[in-house]
């Protein structure tokens, strides 16, 4: 990796982080276009910006993070799934890492999905004067259902807050409350995530070097500001128009990417 993949890489998990098309999948397409994909230390580079988008919520809603202890527990209610689960998968996620062609069929799974979801749960954009609370409330039950939803990301291409995001929607929260927790519970998630592949990354021998503890640095300077431009713009977005054309984008790119490496695939063994 050298500095310019560290900036583009940045940029697309600053971008990409908190929209429902995949932060993840996106990475993965970007470093195997650059070759570095397989690199040990660019799996750690895109696991450990993610902390430059994780202070763009705390930034963002910091007020909500000193709202009540019951916010924190709800936070580790939904947290809980992805943890057991991460552990138990660890090593099958880390080569699902290297699968540009699980992201592709992920992206247009995800893509059918999210064309659809504004229609299947257009009842919980609608207010109820008899319970107002009814579509803004986040239970401790609906909580740990929005976790396990969440755990279908570990499918590189789902996409972290489009699967929480949806699974928030089916226990009949609006789209800009089922947002904004997604936000919120990507800031444990996201923390945990990295916390664990920097212990492993350093147990398995391996060492930084200077260049790379700058391209670390800059990453996350990078993530975080981009993040914090996208979130407002998505929030914003998603609450007058809804998911349709994050549904497109999906399947568009999604099906370019298996295109491409089925050409690229074919070149290869003539």
């Amino acid at each position: 990796m050298n500095l310019l993949d560290a900036i583009i890489l940045a940029i697309i998990e600053g971008l990409t982080e908190y929209l429902p098309v995949s932060s993840t999948g996106h990475m993965i397409i970007a470093s195997s276009f650059m070759k570095i994909a397989s690199d040990d230390f660019t799996k750690l580079f895109t696991i450990v910006i993610q902390l430059g988008a994780i202070l763009a919520v705390v930034a963002l809603y910091w007020k909500r993070f000193f709202q009540s202890l019951d916010f924190y527990f709800k936070l580790i209610v939904a947290l809980l799934p992805a943890v057991i689960l991460g552990l138990l998968l660890s090593d099958i996620i880390d080569d699902l890492l290297e699968s540009p062609v699980t992201v592709a069929i992920s992206l247009i799974i995800g893509g059918f999905i999210l064309l659809k979801v504004d229609d299947w749960f257009k009842s919980n954009e609608e207010f109820d004067e008899a319970n107002p609370d009814a579509h803004t409330k986040v239970s401790y039950a609906t909580a740990l259902k929005i976790g396990f939803f969440q755990c279908l990301a570990m499918i590189p291409g789902t996409s972290r807050s489009g699967a929480s995001i949806v699974g928030g929607m089916t226990q009949k929260l609006n789209r800009k409350t089922a947002a904004e927790f997604s936000f919120f519970l990507a800031v444990p998630t996201m923390f945990g995530a990295t916390a664990k592949k920097t212990y492993d990354y350093f147990k398995a021998g391996f060492e930084l070097s200077s260049d790379q503890v700058n391209y670390l640095i800059i990453g996350n300077i990078i993530a975080f500001i981009v993040a914090f431009i996208a979130i407002k713009s998505f929030i914003e977005y998603l609450s007058k128009h809804g998911f349709k054309i994050f549904g497109y984008y999906r399947i568009f790119l999604g099906v370019a990417l298996l295109i491409i490496h089925y050409f690229i695939y074919s070149l290869t063994t003539i």
